[in-house]
């Protein structure tokens, strides 16, 4: 179990939600999102292993990130907490609430289902490899470098988050050999015991331009989660709390009503 690096707002007597980031991203990604619901609940943000400022570590599978979050929860005093993941965040958010659900008071997914997907990220390591970190002056010569193999400004623009400038020069945030090790295992999504499942209040929350949660995969959110419901977002990708914000804010204060209505 790794002490991951962690962002908190508002009152911690308050209800608490855990908000969690996707694969190359951060606690920063949901900044926006975090400050609104503080102003009715507890959230933490944590980086995930290997991500952010959190602490480096070989293994980036699925099992040794929900022990993370458990040692979290068990830091802040959280007994149970309402789960909001993005992307693989919101994997690491279905395997805990599989897993432990008693520390599990509600689980928003975004943009993500229990399954195993042929998305690769290859072409996205690809682009970090090529920037020559001892050649470039600044984020803009490794945006220019990384163009050819990443294409859209604002994709680059989140990917670059992870390079940061010590002192001794520019280096990666991300621990890219670990997570280039485990995109098998990332893009998978683990084996659970036979009837295994969540049965608290969940809600899917995804892009209506996304494919990453489609009618194929209905049969598998069911069988895991069977008091799931849906929120497509209109107009959105992947991204959906950046694509549309106040479209995704409607689904997730729906679905955090429904939580408070006994």
């Amino acid at each position: 179990m790794l002490e991951l690096h962690a962002r908190t707002y508002g009152d911690a007597t308050r209800p608490s939600i855990v908000l969690l980031h996707g694969l190359f991203g951060s606690s920063q990604n949901w900044g926006s999102v975090a400050r609104q619901l503080a102003t009715r609940y507890f959230i933490v943000v944590p980086d995930l292993r290997n991500h952010g400022q959190s602490p480096q570590h070989p293994d980036s599978g699925y099992a040794a990130m929900v022990d993370d979050l458990l040692g979290l929860f068990d830091q802040h005093g959280l007994a149970n907490a309402t789960l909001v993941g993005h992307s693989m965040g919101g994997k690491v958010a279905m395997h805990l609430a599989l897993t432990h659900p008693q520390r599990v008071a509600g689980l928003a997914v975004v943009d993500m289902a229990p399954v195993r997907y042929t998305h690769s990220f290859a072409g996205v390591l690809a682009g970090f490899n090529a920037i020559d970190l001892t050649a470039i002056r600044s984020r803009a010569d490794a945006d220019a470098q990384m163009a050819e193999h990443v294409v859209g400004r604002p994709v680059r623009a989140f990917l670059l988050q992870n390079l940061i400038k010590r002192p001794a020069g520019w280096e990666w945030r991300a621990n890219l050999d670990a997570l280039a090790a485990a995109q098998r295992e990332i893009t998978g999504f683990p084996a659970q015991p036979a009837g295994a499942q969540f049965a608290g209040p969940t809600s899917f929350i995804f892009g209506d331009q996304s494919d990453y949660v489609t009618p194929d995969y209905l049969p598998q959110i069911q069988r895991y989660f069977p008091d799931a419901v849906q929120c497509p977002v209109a107009q959105a990708g992947h991204w959906v709390y950046a694509d549309r914000p106040e479209g995704f804010m409607a689904c997730l204060t729906e679905f955090l009503a429904r939580l408070a209505t006994p």
